[in-house]
Parts: C-alpha cells; sequence; structure tokens
C-alpha cells in the first residue's frame, strides 16, 4: 500500500528527497513509476520530477506495487545501527578465538541474542561474506600458516577445526589452490616457467603453469620481479625460458602498448570463492571505461563490502590480464596500484585516447 498522502504530508515527502534527508532513510521510500524504480530519499541519483513520484512505507510495500531496488542506492537492505555494527563486530571478534573450530549459526545468534536469519543477513551487508564464510576463511588461513611452519598435514588440519575426512582435505586443497601437501613444501612439485621482458611500462614479468598464466608482475627492476617469483614458492621448479609461450607474452606487450584491447589468455589463478568474483568483475569491465570499488561491490551483490573489493583488487595475481587498473575510489582519485600509480595512469590515459580514436573512426 502506497504512503496515504495529504497535501502537507506529500510535500514533506517531497521535500525529503530533494533534500536528500537521512532522517527519513528506512522509514520513507519513492517510487517513479515510469521506470518503476523505488530508491531511498537520499539516493545520490537525478531527482525525478515531482509529478513523477510516489511513496512507500517499506521495500515490500514498494516491490508489491512492481517497482525494482535501485541498484545505486539498495533501498531493499536495512540501515545497520552503530550498535548492531558494534554486535556484529563483536561476533567476528567471537569467531576469530574460536581457533580449533567454527562455530554455528544457532550457537552464535543464541550468545549474541540476536535472531539467526537477522544475524546471517546484516552480518553478510556489513562483512560481505556470511558468519560461516569468515570463520571458513580464517580456518584456512590458520592453516595456511600451520603449514608453512612445516607442521605435519594431519596435526594442522586436525588443531584447525579440518579433522580428518576426505572430504575436508578436499576442501583444504580448494583454498589453498593446490594439495596441503604441496602447500607445506612451498609449491615443491609444481612446474613454473617465466620471463621478463622490457616494456613502456618498466619489465613485464609472465610466468606459466601447465594450466596457464599463473602471474603477471611489472616493476623497474627485472631481478626484483625474478625475486618476488621465486618467494612466492621457493620450493617449486621454477626456470627462465624466454621462448615457451612467446605469443602469450606478445600479447600481453601488444595489450601495455595500446594495440589490442582484449586480452584472452588461459590464466591459472588461485583465490578464494570472494576474490575470484571480484576478479569475474573486473575482466567485464570494458576497455577504456573505469568503476569505481562501490560499483564492484554492487555488481557481485555485496554492496557493504567495499573494502574487500579493494584488498582483492591489490591480490590480483596476473597485472593487466584482470585489469585491477580500471578501478577507482569513489571521489573519482586513482587509489592504489599494486605496481605503482604511475602506471595505472598511464594504462587508463592510454586505454581513454584509444578509444577516441576509435570513436573518431
Amino acid at each position: 500500500m502506497k504512503l496515504q498522502q495529504t497535501s502537507t504530508t506529500e510535500e514533506t515527502f517531497w521535500q525529503a528527497v530533494l533534500n536528500r534527508d537521512s532522517s527519513f532513510d528506512g522509514k520513507l521510500f519513492y517510487g517513479v513509476p515510469s521506470t518503476s524504480i523505488y530508491c531511498r530519499p537520499t539516493c545520490p541519483s537525478r531527482r525525478p520530477n515531482k509529478n513523477q513520484v510516489c511513496f512507500f512505507q517499506s521495500p515490500q510495500e514498494a516491490e508489491t506495487e512492481g517497482f525494482r531496488a535501485c541498484k545505486r542506492c539498495h533501498p531493499q537492505y536495512e540501515i545497520v545501527e552503530n550498535l548492531t555494527k558494534a554486535k556484529i563486530l563483536a561476533v567476528c571478534r567471537y569467531i576469530e578465538e574460536q581457533v580449533d573450530r567454527i562455530p554455528t549459526l544457532s550457537e552464535l545468534s543464541s550468545h549474541f541474542g540476536i535472531s539467526p536469519s537477522y544475524l546471517q543477513r546484516v552480518f553478510k551487508q556489513m562483512m560481505g561474506v556470511s558468519p560461516f564464510e569468515y570463520a571458513d576463511g580464517l580456518r584456512s588461513e590458520r592453516l595456511k600458516q600451520r603449514l608453512q611452519q612445516g607442521e605435519e598435514i594431519a596435526h594442522a588440519l586436525y588443531d584447525t577445526g579440518y579433522g580428518s575426512s576426505s572430504r575436508l582435505y578436499e576442501k583444504a586443497s580448494k583454498q589453498l589452490g593446490m594439495t596441503p601437501k604441496t602447500y607445506r613444501c612451498s609449491g615443491k612439485g609444481i612446474h613454473i616457467t617465466y620471463t621478463v621482458v622490457p616494456c613502456y611500462l618498466g619489465y613485464l614479468l609472465v610466468a606459466t603453469t601447465e594450466k596457464g598464466i599463473c602471474a603477471v608482475k611489472l616493476g623497474d627492476e627485472a631481478d626484483e620481479l625474478e625475486r618476488l617469483l621465486l618467494s612466492e614458492f621457493n620450493q617449486a621448479q621454477i626456470v627462465r625460458d624466454d621462448d615457451m609461450h612467446r605469443d602469450w607474452v606478445q600479447t600481453i606487450l601488444d595489450f601495455v602498448k595500446g594495440d589490442i584491447a582484449h586480452i584472452d589468455l588461459p590464466l591459472d589463478v588461485r583465490g578464494t570463492a570472494f576474490q575470484k568474483q571480484v576478479w569475474q568483475a573486473l575482466q567485464n569491465i570494458p576497455y577504456g571505461e573505469t568503476r569505481t570499488y562501490t560499483d564492484i561491490a554492487s555488481e557481485i551483490g555485496k554492496p557493504q563490502a567495499v573494502r574487500a573489493v579493494g584488498s582483492a583488487c591489490g591480490a590480483n595475481p596476473t597485472a593487466l590480464i584482470i585489469p585491477c587498473h580500471r578501478v577507482l575510489r569513489t571521489d573519482g582519485n586513482l587509489g592504489g596500484y599494486h605496481w605503482g600509480i604511475e602506471r595505472k595512469q598511464k594504462l587508463l590515459a592510454q586505454e581513454a585516447q584509444q578509444n577516441d580514436k576509435s570513436s573518431s573512426c
């Protein structure tokens, strides 16, 4: 049901929309029948004409009337109050303390006095992942640390809460990107070939496994790039081969020079499910265009996980192929770039220039 409106209340609602009045957030929603979209009064989108809006008191009422949620202000999500934020952070600390197990949603709900469904929804809204996914990620990191320290695999799996079943062992393999035994040996048994070539951005390192490209790095010194690669898997079989996959390297060089707009090469990248979601979204950004970290978070369905998106961009193992240089801050600033802001600026400027040339032809 639409909000009952007298001329006075309608004017009050309209002024709240015009002024983007945050005091009405969560209490008032406005819809535009011509687009069938509804928004919060604080939505940053352009204001519609006064005679083109109607008002609702909840997202459910708007959707019952056939309206769709705005993709910019996400009115379907409740605003999390500061008290709830503090509780969610307390839930995180509690999960972190359970070093040998993953607490159930029921346990967390009972401990903090929050209903399971509400806890699940608000936790994911704030953290970008569910309580289980958050705990599972911590468990994976603890396992990595223990294996890197040389601990026996069976002990490491058990002490971090994986147990000893083959099913859990397989899950650990997926999170590590390889079997626990291989990870414990710092990549022992993996064969990696690489080459380093000069380009106008400095030096380019391309490393490959039998499955595809596993690393693309940029830097000022070839020796430093080699050192970075060797430190990642210090027991892997890593050899330099300037002839293998020369065509792949040339494709990347052509991209760097602006001769081609898209790289379609096989990848062998390891990351969490969330990171892979972000990396896929980055590959969908058209050449010459940019997105914000907020845009990417919304695109993958996790609008509150903006910081986590930034971290996933920073963890991108294959520069250029996964174009994290096309992601900016909301205010338009370049933000960070693992291989240097100047390189990011050059890449964006070149892509914009090539787009301008194409459009003028």
